[in-house]
């Protein structure tokens, strides 16, 4: 018998980029399913902005982002801050970004490697999920429709390099009112890199003075880095953690 060796597909973070944790690149679908209601409640809407992962252990309660992901296309060019509010695709016990040691299940796959990943590229447990089902494709996460179209603005599925922010420390800032564009530098006036949606735990990098911003939590000229090349406006952050983040 010929043996299969499986690798995790790492993706690591930027230089320069806050603490953002474990980072893999995964497969991702679009979820859709408008007007359904997801695993912590949450009644989807049109172009909502939140992900799906394979595991209640990475599941955010309801008007949070407990947990949150930063999901990039794999060029980088463009990302989301996104809360996780419901489980899935395929598996609902696949906590993968954990490592194997305490890991829910499948415990013998690398870290970083989904389920629906093995099964569909190696044919791991004859090919099919937890439920029985033949694996389709090799789906990691699901995105809401915002996240896919208008945050990375994909048009089908497609890898992305995700970061499961709660797996590391630092300053971190809640986006109270999203989605929210992160701009290539500290004013309007910059290009949009992506978004971060309402609830959304951001990594606060550092932060710089710029634009004078009016918002729902003040008016301010602090900008948050919360990337490379990205940056938020503090007038949105409702609140913060993890410490006080220097100056740039």
């Amino acid at each position: 018998m010929t043996a299969v060796r499986l690798a995790a597909s790492s993706a690591p973070a930027a230089t320069g980029l806050a603490a953002v944790g474990n980072v893999y690149r995964v497969y991702a679908t679009r979820e859709g399913l408008v007007g359904g209601t997801t695993a912590n409640g949450h009644v989807i809407t049109s172009r909502d902005h939140f992900v799906a992962l394979p595991s209640r252990r990475g599941l955010s309660p309801k008007g949070t982002g407990d947990y949150t992901v930063r999901v990039c296309t794999t060029s980088g060019a463009r990302c989301e801050f996104a809360p996780v509010w419901d489980v899935g695709p395929w598996n609902t016990t696949d906590d993968y970004w954990n490592p194997p040691a305490t890991r829910q299940s499948w415990k013998d796959l690398p870290q970083g490697r989904p389920e629906a990943q093995a099964a569909y590229q190696n044919g791991y447990n004859g090919g099919k999920d937890q439920f029985g089902r033949a694996v389709a494709n090799p789906a990691g996460i699901d995105l809401g429709d915002g996240v896919f179209w208008d945050g990375l603005q994909l048009t089908d599925n497609a890898w992305v390099d995700v970061a499961y922010l709660w797996t590391a420390g630092g300053p971190r800032g809640v986006i109270g009112s999203g989605p929210l564009n992160i701009r290539a530098g500290a004013a309007s006036t910059f290009a949009s890199k992506g978004y971060a949606a309402t609830y959304a735990q951001v990594p606060i990098e550092c932060w710089v003075t710029g634009q004078s911003i009016a918002g729902p939590y003040g008016t301010t000229t602090r900008w948050d880095r919360v990337g490379a090349g990205q940056y938020v406006s503090h007038a949105y952050i409702s609140s913060t953690s993890g410490g006080a983040a220097p100056a740039c």
